[in-house]
């Protein structure tokens, strides 16, 4: 399960704003973001048990994100964590790209995967086989469609709109943005099938639990100039993981 809340085209200084939480299991062993020895353009944290990664972004300015999605019904053996690198590797358009990622989307378990650049952003699901061209605005994604209105979302989306009022951007203060443990009451929860114990524990934007919880909260700014500024803390059961990683580069 993951939350991400972004800002598109909707700030006078910054045209893209995009802050995500990963949530997963505590034991999952993985690779917090740097620039991979493998693929110099690309920075990201990697998943060391399938090798892909569930945000990322590179040289050029393109960024990818997937969520799963709840409640699917199947399972397949294709990892998810392949699409966002698959998408930063990619040298074609993005459209393409998407189009042949739903032409083979039963090969994977539910997905939602979101991209593009501080020009352009795209969605799709395999849920549904199209790809949507969003315009300028605020948006949410958890584990459901885009901007489906459960209550992390809502609240990660309010709070996304104060935090970016001001000219100036802080990206180490964006990462509060997503830091609410806040639970919400059982009739405002979505019913996915996890049972109510389940929906309420994942209800927070950031989650604790004994053995799955929230592993880390990214915020990734481009400004108007081409310059990129990524920042990623890590957590261990709710409690800071290692110093914060920061980096600030230009576009290609």
């Amino acid at each position: 399960m993951c939350l991400v809340t972004l800002a598109f085209q909707h700030h006078p200084r910054y045209p893209l704003i995009v802050v995500a939480n990963r949530d997963e299991f505590y034991d999952r062993p993985t690779q917090p973001a740097e620039f991979w020895a493998d693929s110099p353009s690309i920075l990201a944290g990697r998943d060391l048990d399938a090798g892909g990664t569930w945000f990322g972004v590179d040289r050029k300015g393109n960024w990818a994100t997937v969520t799963n999605t709840r409640g699917g019904g199947y399972y397949a053996d294709k990892s998810r964590g392949g699409l966002p690198t698959g998408f930063l590797l990619n040298e074609g358009a993005s459209e393409d790209y998407f189009e042949e990622v739903l032409e083979e989307g039963e090969l994977y378990s539910g997905f939602n995967l979101l991209a593009g650049s501080a020009d352009e952003l795209l969605f799709c699901t395999n849920a549904r086989g199209r790809t949507q061209h969003l315009n300028p605005g605020i948006f949410t994604l958890s584990n459901d469609s885009l901007d489906t209105p459960w209550p992390k979302s809502e609240l990660a989306r309010a709070r996304l709109g104060l935090a970016i009022e001001d000219d100036e951007l802080d990206s180490e203060a964006l990462l509060a943005v997503l830091g609410s443990r806040k639970t919400f009451p059982d009739h405002l929860l979505p019913d996915t099938g996890l049972g109510i114990e389940m929906e309420r524990s994942l209800s927070s934007p950031f989650i604790v639990g004994p053995s799955y919880g929230t592993r880390c909260t990214t915020v990734l700014l481009i400004d108007n100039k081409g310059n990129i500024e990524f920042a990623e803390q890590n957590f261990a059961q709710g409690k800071p993981l290692g110093k914060l990683r920061q980096y600030q580069f230009s576009v290609d």
